[in-house]
């Protein structure tokens, strides 16, 4: 027992003499509170609860699909009539009319006088590069080939092919109004009965151009001409993507290869069983002449807003107060004026400053109405308005959809209006009164807050 007591004794004595050796100035006790202060801090944010945060993002309810399109159009290839050099004049998808000049076969190389370049042919082969570079892919290499041999038959001008002419060159003239395309792919007859799942691999497809050789022999193809501004895609659709889409008549696509956008008329075909979706355009057939297939986005989900997930929104209960009733006090805050009852029963008024969530018309007075905090008030309370003695009894309440809001570290309700959902997320509409905006913060699981709670984070 004795031994024990002596040993407290020399524990205390321990601790005490190493108090005493603390140099207690201004300084070290400033640092032990602010020591103090940090591990309470550590020991409440570890053992509260976290409420899981989610940042409010704009676009669509979910991403469009994309596919390969294949594009079919009324097109022919025209052949030589002789062997020989060829020389083209007209531009690579350039339009040419009835009779017009595409080329010319002679018996030797013809190549173009130097001439000056004027400021328009300047400009016009600065916007031509600008453009290929603006939509140029590396995994289509074969495009700057195209652009080189467009850029070169760019500079021929007709007075140039009539000096052929004159010099002995048999000049190939077109026999219909249409755009000039200068490969083939040994599909331009394709029609839709053709039509396998096979063929959007792209495995066995190959493109030629037409232009890569000089010299050409008679029946060899010298150019395609596309005859006709209709125009098609076709892709192959799934059970799933049949039964969304069957109901539309027509149906915007994006071009991913240059981000334009058109909308054509839509149907499904079915082919040896396998179903297909077909968009038919009435323009636009010069743009994509040269490609015979496409990667495109299927713009079905036009519905746009603020996207939040369905386990934030939370229905809240408030009094709906006619505005007439809204007044304000000396500080110009806006709030109302409710009767009570002092110590001696005289009746007086109290101010109640007042956050607006939302406001309504009612369809029979047409009188407007502001969503007040039920917290505020209790049924039977009278609401009064000095200015104009308007009296009013509180008790009628509607209820609105909405989701916390806790930019700030505490939770505050906001209205929002549904546009479009599904079973995690909905969109909503970004132009509320009351509401939220994108890069705002809100509780993931609304049930699981209150309003005006303190809350710990976790994003």
């Amino acid at each position: 027992m004795t031994n024990k007591k002596n040993n407290r004794q020399r524990k205390n004595n321990g601790l005490f003499s190493f108090i005493k050796r603390i140099n207690w100035n201004i300084g070290t006790v400033i640092f032990m509170a602010l020591f103090l202060y940090m591990a309470i801090s550590l020991i409440l944010y570890l053992t509260a609860d976290h409420v899981s945060s989610y940042q409010v993002t704009a676009g669509p309810l979910s991403k469009n699909e994309t596919c390969t399109a294949m594009a079919i159009r009324q097109e022919s290839l025209v052949t030589a009539s002789n062997s020989g050099y060829v020389t083209y004049y007209t531009r690579d998808y350039a339009k040419v009319s009835r009779g017009g000049i595409v080329c010319g076969i002679g018996a030797a190389e013809q190549s173009p006088g130097a001439r000056e370049l004027t400021e328009a042919d300047l400009a016009k082969i600065r916007t031509d590069a600008s453009s290929f570079s603006g939509t140029y892919n590396s995994a289509s290499f074969e495009n700057v080939y195209d652009f080189k041999y467009s850029l070169e038959n760019s500079l021929l001008s007709l007075d140039t092919a009539a000096e052929a002419a004159a010099s002995g060159v048999v000049l190939t003239t077109s026999d219909t109004d249409g755009v000039v395309v200068y490969s083939s792919d040994g599909m331009e007859d394709f029609t839709e009965d053709q039509l396998t799942v096979d063929l959007f691999s792209g495995k066995s497809y190959e493109k030629k151009n037409l232009r890569s050789e000089n010299m050409i022999n008679a029946g060899d193809p010298m150019y395609r001409i596309v005859n006709n501004e209709e125009w098609s895609i076709v892709f192959p659709v799934t059970d799933r993507q049949t039964v969304r889409l069957a109901a539309n008549t027509s149906l915007k696509v994006k071009f991913l290869k240059d981000g334009k956008t058109a909308t054509g008329t839509f149907k499904i075909i079915t082919v040896d069983e396998q179903r297909y979706g077909e968009i038919t355009f009435t323009s636009g057939m010069t743009r994509y002449a040269g490609d015979r297939f496409l990667e495109v986005e299927l713009v079905t989900n036009t519905k746009t807003g603020l996207k939040i997930p369905v386990s934030s929104i939370v229905s809240k209960e408030f009094y709906t107060i006619p505005e007439t009733l809204q007044t304000t006090n000396d500080s110009n805050t806006v709030g109302f004026r409710r009767e009570v009852k002092d110590q001696d029963g005289k009746t007086t008024t109290e101010f109640i400053s007042a956050t607006l969530y939302a406001e309504t018309t009612d369809e029979n007075t047409g009188e407007l109405k502001y969503y007040i905090d039920t917290s505020l008030f209790q049924d039977g309370d009278i609401l009064v308005n000095p200015e104009t003695n308007i009296r009013y009894t509180v008790g009628e309440t509607a209820s609105l959809d909405g989701v916390y809001c806790i930019n700030k570290g505490y939770a505050v309700f906001r209205k929002i209006a549904i546009v479009d959902q599904n079973a995690e997320f909905c969109i909503v509409d970004s132009n509320t009164s009351f509401g939220i905006a994108q890069y705002d913060y809100i509780a993931q699981d609304g049930s699981s807050v209150k309003e005006q709670e303190v809350l710990t984070t976790r994003r």
